[in-house]
């Protein structure tokens, strides 16, 4: 989740529609830190790429990067996002409802696993470590990626960029984790992702 990441979408025009109801749905309960427009494109495309596949979220937010993945594919994809706040989980399933292949459950972020293992896990709410204060990092193959499949961790400051060292231990741990080829994704000045697949 990205700190201003609702209120981004303030000039972004020609948003799908979920997409457009989902920040909709965050101005109305205050809650800007739905996922940058840039994260949004890149989670539709990496998403598009798992048709038929099961997906998996944790941190739902309002439901802006899940209707970003669920715009890009069709019901024969499976979804299943997690959100720890009652209230924007239950307003997250209801936007959900019209769509059978989605489920949104409120809970931490731990209790997604119990749904998987996934072919693409975007973790947003929870196991990137980016803070061991308050986060840790999940074993990719403790039950949550599948062999072949995509993790997804965003809302790290890019390599080189001022501030970019506080993320270091993180960005560390998943670009040289032994069973994933990862990569940093440069979104914008201030905004990267790291992307990995799991290799075994």
């Amino acid at each position: 989740m990205a700190i201003g990441g609702n209120s981004a979408y303030s000039d972004v025009g020609g948003l799908a529609p979920l997409v457009d109801s989902a920040v909709g749905l965050a101005a109305s309960l205050g809650f800007d830190q739905s996922c940058a427009p840039e994260q949004g494109q890149l989670l539709s495309v990496l998403a598009r790429g798992w048709r038929g596949g099961r997906i998996g979220e944790t941190g739902t937010g309002c439901g802006v990067g899940l209707a970003w993945m669920v715009e890009a594919t069709d019901p024969s994809t499976s979804f299943v996002s997690i959100e720890l706040d009652h209230g924007r989980a239950s307003a997250s399933a209801e936007l959900f409802a019209d769509h059978p292949h989605v489920r949104v459950e409120q809970g931490d972020w731990r209790g997604l696993v119990e749904y998987g293992p996934f072919d693409l896990l975007v973790l947003d709410g929870g196991g990137k470590g980016k803070d061991p204060s308050v986060d840790s990092t999940l074993d990719p193959a403790a039950g949550w990626l599948a062999v072949g499949g995509t993790v997804v961790l965003d809302d790290f400051i890019p390599a080189g960029a001022p501030g970019a060292a506080e993320h270091d231990a993180a960005r560390r741990h998943w670009l040289e984790h032994p069973l994933l080829r990862a990569t940093e994704i440069r979104l914008s000045p201030t905004l990267a992702t790291i992307v990995a697949v799991r290799v075994r």
